[in-house]
């Protein structure tokens, strides 16, 4: 059972037993103090101040395989902050994955939340997202950010006057990108480097005149300047918080046509709703093609995934980098 159904049952369950589904105070903190926080530091639309609240919530967490003992306030996935949000608060569907940029990155720039993961062979939270589009990165509040929530009210103006000083903000900043940068060494980093293959192995024998435009490898700014003037050169525009981020976007500058690859290692086919929306991306560019390729790293990985889902869209493209002299196209069974 997916994520979103066992999240229902919880709201099915509450609504059931005549219980709010997320209390009106988590850890001592309401949503009206969230907001007056996130107000004065220009920040309170409505999905960042339930993405806050949904990160105080105390009860267990909601991995699959968490830390023993752990809460979902110490660590919860952009899913599970979108199911708490969308389901849990509003009653109604789960936030948009992709609109993430909207309600979790403006309080990521400024140091009220960290990014962490769950590092599954530990079994401990880890800082940073190590491993880029992971299923296993995830969010907390800050800690002297969370002081400032729950501070009294005589001493609240003080904290925040302190907390937001650009100095400090800095510091935080530099302290989350050191500690972030240490753990990345010690975990798997089996996605960038299929990143890197589809760039250096992939990419110049099956798709010769296309040049990389962008690589969505990392977190945090998912643009940046020099991507910028490349999807410029190409006459795109690349909206981190409306459209699609493919792992590597590719254009062919003599027949101005796009190719969009994913990088499997545990999720992020190129199915029918990824075809559909870089699809629109092409065609809102003045873009007349665009094709797809799925990559994996091994027909193990490869047979598990598609075993399990069966997902790739019609007329795309496979390639398995330990079997690299080939690619293979999905069919269907021409109408009879």
């Amino acid at each position: 059972m997916g994520l979103t159904e066992d999240v229902r049952k919880i709201l099915a369950a509450a609504v059931k037993a005549g219980t709010p589904p997320v209390a009106a105070v988590l850890q001592g903190v309401t949503k009206d103090r969230v907001r007056k926080v996130l107000k004065l530091l220009d920040k309170a639309t409505d999905d960042s101040v339930d993405a806050v609240f949904a990160l105080l919530d105390d009860r267990p967490s909601w991995f699959g395989k968490p830390p023993k003992g752990a809460r979902f306030c110490d660590g919860a996935s952009t899913a599970h902050l979108g199911c708490h949000v969308g389901i849990l608060q509003r009653r109604g569907d789960k936030l948009d994955r992709e609109g993430r940029d909207y309600w979790i990155k403006p309080l990521r720039d400024i140091g009220a939340i960290e990014a962490i993961c769950l590092d599954p062979k530990s079994r401990t939270f880890l800082p940073g997202h190590l491993v880029a589009k992971s299923p296993n990165s995830a969010y907390r509040i800050e800690a002297e950010f969370l002081k400032i929530l729950k501070a009294s009210d005589a001493d609240f103006d003080l904290m925040l006057k302190d907390w937001i000083e650009g100095e400090a903000v800095r510091e935080r900043l530099h302290f989350q990108a050191e500690q972030a940068e240490a753990a990345r060494k010690t975990v798997d980093t089996a996605h960038a480097a299929l990143i890197d293959a589809c760039c250096t192995a992939y990419a110049p024998k099956f798709l010769p005149g296309f040049d990389v435009l962008y690589v969505d490898n990392a977190d945090g700014d998912r643009v940046d300047s020099e991507d910028a003037g490349k999807l410029k050169k190409a006459g795109l525009a690349l909206d981190s918080g409306s459209d699609a981020m493919p792992d590597v976007l590719l254009w062919n500058p003599m027949t101005d046509e796009l190719w969009v690859i994913e990088a499997v290692t545990s999720d992020g086919e190129v199915d029918d709703h990824k075809v559909k929306q870089l699809t629109a991306f092409a065609k809102k560019n003045g873009k007349k093609r665009i094709d797809f390729t799925t990559a994996y790293p091994t027909w193990k990985v490869a047979a598990q995934r598609q075993g399990a889902h069966k997902n790739l869209a019609v007329g795309t493209f496979v390639w398995i980098r330990e079997d690299a002299s080939k690619q293979f196209r999905a069919e269907t069974f021409p109408a009879t």
